[in-house]
């Protein structure tokens, strides 16, 4: 099985394995799914831009014509060079049999790279890619923090410019969702402080929209308090919008888990304006009351239950795919049901 480790991707992409000439890139975060594939045809070919280096396939074109991707594949360059076939798969075009006969061929001599969405554990492309000694699979998930803070520290160094410390601190919860939403928006940053040395917390706040926290919060904040209606139509807002579930999952667990630690510091002796005030990273201001009034109603224990809950639906939306949107609507819910039993308590 070939599913190239998450910590591995970057070194894979960087310097692919010449053993395994067929890469499938895909996941819920569509923008570093295409910045990858990107980068694996820049590594493969002199020039991207030469209709004789590089073929792109559509996967219509592929059902259309089930040898066309065989035929791409064993073309020799007609002026020499390395050579590459880029397929955008996808939709409701099945390009997992023409693959699957492209990876019986004894040799592939040019890199084939699978541009895709997000794919269950047991769906026919990803199935056939991990198991084949030919290919390569590499999953593409939203940043995580560490990420995030690699990809802010080299657009910023490329760019000339530093970062003081709270205005990173205020910079990263405001990016993470979609890499290229990510990189719009350190590119707009970039562009405000052109002329500056070091960018400021003011310029974050000024320029920065959020690429995807402060939306998906909206949701979970609406569950913390138990405010149903709202809860829907925010939860509506983020699927119409193509939200990807593995984020809304992520900013659950990780809200979550920091109101947690907050309520603890406040078990301790501390105020609850002091442990919002203390957070880090900050708490984006328009959140501060959201934050303030979960933590009154909601005790450390009742957190570390929903803490569980919610990564148990984490893993059985991952599970069962066709099933995750249900599955991540009806864990907010849940944590909505509790907020009201926790209100009522509270108020007794």
């Amino acid at each position: 099985m070939v599913a190239v480790k998450a910590g591995d991707a970057d070194a894979f992409v960087a310097r692919p394995d010449p053993a395994r000439p067929v890469v499938l890139v895909y996941g819920p975060d569509a923008g570093l799914v295409h910045e990858r594939a990107e980068t694996l045809i820049r590594n493969a070919v002199d020039d991207p831009s030469d209709p004789f280096l590089l073929a792109r396939i559509e996967a219509d074109e592929i059902a259309a014509n089930s040898m066309r991707l065989v035929e791409e594949a064993q073309t020799i360059p007609m002026f020499g060079g390395r050579r590459a076939v880029w397929v955008r798969a996808g939709g409701r075009f099945n390009v997992a049999p023409s693959v699957e006969a492209l990876l019986a061929l004894p040799a592939i001599e040019c890199r084939i790279v699978i541009e895709a969405g997000d794919l269950r554990r047991n769906a026919p492309l990803r199935a056939i890619c991990e198991r084949a000694r030919q290919a390569a699979a590499i999953a593409c998930y939203a940043d995580d923090e560490k990420a995030l803070g690699r990809l802010v520290d080299r657009e910023l160094r490329e760019a000339g410019l530093t970062l003081a410390h709270d205005a990173r601190a205020t910079l990263l919860p405001l990016l993470g969702g979609d890499r290229q939403a990510s990189r719009s928006e350190l590119g707009k940053l970039i562009l405000y402080t052109r002329g500056k040395d070091r960018i400021e917390v003011e310029d974050v706040a000024a320029v920065v929209a959020n690429a995807s926290a402060l939306t998906v919060d909206a949701a979970i904040d609406a569950a913390l308090a138990g405010r149903f209606a709202e809860l829907e139509r925010e939860f509506a807002k983020l699927m119409a919008a193509g939200t990807s579930l593995g984020q809304i999952f992520w900013a659950g667990q990780r809200q979550l888990s920091e109101l947690h630690k907050l309520r603890l510091a406040m078990d301790d002796g501390a105020t609850v304006d002091a442990v919002v005030e203390s957070a880090r990273p900050p708490v984006y201001f328009q959140r501060k009351p959201q934050i303030k009034a979960a933590l009154r109603i909601w005790t450390a224990v009742r957190l570390a239950d929903a803490m569980v809950q919610f990564g148990k639906a984490a893993l059985d939306a991952r599970v069962q795919g066709d099933l995750a949107e249900p599955i991540a609507q009806r864990a907010l819910m849940a944590i909505a049901s509790q907020a009201q039993v926790a209100g009522k308590a509270v108020r007794r």
